[in-house]
C-alpha cells in the first residue's frame, strides 16, 4: 500500500537535517470540547444472599439434630441424648432468626428421611423439631421460662399422643390401650399400698394418664431449659435467666 502524507505542518525540514538541526512541528491546538450527554443513573445493586457463615452453621446443626437421633435409636443412652434433640435448631433460632431455624427443622427431617425413612422423620418432625423451633422464638424474644416451659409442655404432650395416633396407625393397633392397661395397674398398686379397697374407673384412669404425661413433659422442658443456660452461654447465645431459685441451686452447684 502507498504511504499516507504527512500533513505539511509535519513535514520535516530538510535543510535543518543537513544541518543536524530538526525543528519540531508546530503544536496542534485542541478544538472546543463538544459537551456529553448527561448518563443514566447507574441501577442500584441487587440485595446480597444470606451470609455463607449462616448457611454453614444452619447446616452444621441440622446434621447435629439428626446425628442425635440417629446415634440415640441404635445405641439408646436414656434421656441423656434426648435432652439435646430440639437444642441444635433453637440455636440457628438464636443465631440466625426464624427462617434459619425452619431451615434447620427441615433439612433435619430430611436427612433422617434418607437414612431412616419418612415415619421416623415424622416421629423427629413432631414434637422435637417443632420444639426447637418454639423455643428458640420463646428464648430470642427474651420470654420467662414459665412461658416457654409452658408452651413446650403443650406441645410435647400434643407431640406424645401425635406419636401414639402415627404408631398406633402404622401398626394397625390402638396403643393407647395399652398405656391404660397400664395406668390402671399403676393405680391399682397405688391403692393397694394405701389400703383402699376402690377399683380405678376408666376416667380416672385416663385423667390420671393425662396428668402423667404433663407431668414428664414439665420435667422434660425444664431439664432441657437447665442444660441450654448452662451449654448455650458458653457459645455466646445465651437464653434468658432463669427464675432466681434455679439461679441459686446452680450457683450452688458451681
Amino acid at each position: 500500500m502507498p504511504a499516507t502524507p504527512l500533513p505539511p505542518n509535519l513535514q520535516p525540514d530538510w535543510d535543518s537535517w543537513v544541518d543536524g538541526e530538526l525543528t519540531s512541528p508546530a503544536p496542534i491546538v485542541p478544538g472546543p470540547v463538544a459537551p456529553t450527554a448527561p448518563t443514566a443513573p447507574t441501577a442500584p445493586l441487587p440485595p446480597r444472599s444470606a451470609p455463607p457463615l449462616a448457611m454453614v452453621e444452619t447446616a452444621f446443626l441440622s446434621s447435629t439434630a439428626c446425628l442425635l437421633w440417629l446415634v440415640n435409636y441404635y445405641f439408646p443412652l436414656g434421656p441423656l441424648l434426648r435432652l439435646g434433640f430440639p437444642l441444635p435448631i433453637a440455636l440457628v433460632y438464636l443465631r440466625w432468626g426464624k427462617r434459619g431455624a425452619w431451615m434447620a427443622a427441615l433439612v433435619s427431617s430430611l436427612l433422617l428421611s434418607v437414612l431412616m425413612g419418612p415415619t421416623r422423620s415424622l416421629l423427629f418432625l413432631m414434637p422435637f423439631g417443632l420444639l426447637g423451633v418454639l423455643l428458640g422464638s420463646c428464648w430470642r424474644r427474651g420470654l420467662p421460662w414459665s412461658i416457654s416451659i409452658g408452651l413446650g409442655t403443650l406441645l410435647s404432650s400434643i407431640g406424645f399422643f401425635f406419636r401414639i395416633w402415627f404408631t398406633s396407625l402404622l401398626l394397625g393397633d390402638d396403643l393407647w390401650v395399652y398405656v391404660t392397661v397400664q395406668v390402671t395397674e399403676m393405680l391399682q398398686w397405688l391403692f393397694l399400698r394405701l389400703g383402699l379397697l376402690v377399683q380405678p374407673e376408666l376416667l380416672w384412669v385416663q385423667g390420671f394418664a393425662l396428668v402423667l404425661i404433663v407431668v414428664n413433659s414439665v420435667m422434660y422442658l425444664f431439664t432441657v431449659h437447665l442444660l441450654a443456660f448452662l451449654l448455650l452461654e458458653r457459645v455466646g447465645s445465651p437464653i434468658p435467666p432463669p427464675p432466681q431459685w434455679v439461679q441459686a441451686l446452680v450457683d450452688m452447684d458451681g
